[in-house]
């Protein structure tokens, strides 16, 4: 048997939640919209966790039947993309600055506010697969900002991605972190500390960590994670502009 070829394969594939969404309603006129259904599930998940947001649940906090549901959304996954939507449209997009380099310098800083207020963002990145309208803007104005330096399409998207990989990889630590500190029951970082201090002095007598020591004895901006992360950016960025030449 022959394959598909592309045109049909495109046919065969599931719609978008995005796409559905651009048809026309049905009648009845629709008792909910899709903006609704996302703020909805984003207090569920800010309060609770990304784990609590389901059909049943957001139908109850939206006052409807779970089934009913289901005329906006297929399940979860169109609800997660709904939610990390709406939060990238309301408190992350990108405000064009006077140069590529601010540009995406307050545009990282941005994102790793919206996820520090949202945590459960962690997990759905990959989950989503990063293909939601806001989303795509977002991306599409970071990449028009290094159009004119003379870099090809390749070479700007990774820079973009680069500087996107800092910022989940960091953030994803400052979550960890403070979800570690939630379940040993601490408000602070120095409780945390208090609770591991035994073994980190274990650690740092045996004398074969010096210049960790040196480290824990002399660092002053161990629990300034905002200074941590904007050094860290700013490396980023100052190896970006030295290795392209922009």
């Amino acid at each position: 048997m022959a394959g598909k070829s592309a045109d049909e394969v495109a046919g065969d594939a599931v719609e978008s939640i995005w796409q559905r969404m651009e048809r026309p309603a049905r009648p009845p006129r629709a008792a909910l919209t899709h903006a609704q259904i996302a703020a909805a599930a984003v207090e569920i998940a800010d309060a609770e966790g990304l784990d609590a947001v389901s059909m049943r649940h957001l139908a109850e906090r939206l006052g409807v039947a779970t089934m009913g549901l289901y005329r906006y959304v297929r399940g979860k996954d169109d609800v997660i993309e709904l939610m990390l939507d709406a939060v990238i449209a309301e408190e992350a997009q990108v405000e064009p600055a006077a140069d590529w380099r601010t540009t995406l310098r307050e545009a990282a800083c941005g994102l790793r506010r919206a996820v520090l207020r949202h945590p459960w963002m962690v997990r759905t990145t990959a989950r989503s697969g990063q293909l939601t309208p806001h989303l795509v803007a977002r991306a599409d104005r970071l990449l028009a900002s290094l159009e004119d330096l003379g870099l090809d399409a390749d070479a700007r998207m990774a820079v973009v991605g680069t500087v996107g990989a800092y910022v989940n990889g960091t953030v994803a630590v400052d979550v960890g972190l403070a979800e570690l500190m939630r379940r040993e029951g601490v408000t602070g970082a120095d409780e945390l500390r208090g609770l591991y201090s035994s073994h980190l002095r274990w650690l740092l007598e045996s004398g074969r960590y010096p210049a960790f020591e040196r480290y824990i004895r002399e660092g002053v901006r161990k629990d300034d994670g905002e200074w941590q992360f904007e050094l860290g950016l700013d490396c980023v960025l100052d190896g970006v502009a030295a290795r392209l030449g922009i």
